[in-house]
């Protein structure tokens, strides 16, 4: 097995944040530092991270979690404030989030310790589909507006991907898009003159909210597991 991919299932990390510890110096094999991500390890390999030895990979696991508002989408925080993480107490897994929501947001985000199923979730070169549901200022949400959401918005980072958007209600919207950026579907409805007042995730890929309460979990299915990794 390849070092950076020891590394995303024994829980350590996504690929990509692997890498960069692999390029950092922060990982050893057998007692040398290692620089190479394609490295062969196997079970009986001395694998440490920050000097810390790492187990053996974990069973894989994937939670979903309604993410209350107010609840941070981090591992961990230096504050104290809760976060997603938090909201699994009982999983015994090292589960990290799987696409971020600011702290305004609610709704869908997924927890796990597979970094293979975390990149693919979160590259851009996969154009995973994630929709919102959005409340916004403004008044009514009126049909210019509408065109420009889904043909693209120009942003201070550049035009976004045309987005599928419905108009749920006068001041509702259901907006799916295939980027990542920060805080994007706000940046987008401010672009077209309606600020954001409540934003909710219902659907991540194939896997939607459903009925998962606030501040719930649950673990996902094999079956639903492998409807993430096909492609869309």
């Amino acid at each position: 097995m390849r070092l950076v991919k020891y590394l995303a299932h024994a829980g350590a990390a996504s690929r990509r944040a692997a890498e960069q510890m692999i390029a950092a110096g922060r990982v050893t094999v057998d007692g040398a530092p290692a620089s190479d991500p394609a490295l062969d390890v196997d079970e009986r390999s001395r694998v440490q991270l920050d000097g810390r030895p790492l187990p053996g990979p974990e069973p894989r696991a994937v939670y979903a979690v309604n993410k209350p508002v107010g609840v941070l989408s981090t591992a961990r925080d230096t504050h104290g404030r809760t976060t997603v993480v938090a909201l699994v107490p009982d999983s015994g897994l090292r589960l990290y989030p799987v696409g971020r929501l600011d702290a305004d947001s609610s709704g869908l985000i997924l927890l796990t310790n597979d970094g293979e199923l975390a990149n693919r979730l979160t590259h851009p070169r996969y154009e995973v589909p994630k929709t919102y549901r959005v409340r916004v200022a403004g008044g009514p949400v009126g049909d210019a507006a509408l065109a420009r959401l889904r043909d693209g918005v120009a942003l201070d980072d550049g035009p976004t991907s045309p987005a599928r958007v419905r108009r749920v209600a006068p001041d509702r919207l259901e907006i799916t898009i295939h980027e990542g950026r920060n805080r994007q579907v706000r940046r987008m409805c401010e672009a077209v003159g309606h600020r954001v007042l409540e934003l909710e995730r219902i659907a991540f890929g194939s896997l939607k909210l459903g009925s998962l309460a606030p501040g719930e979990h649950r673990r996902l299915c094999a079956q639903e597991v492998e409807g993430l990794r096909a492609p869309l």
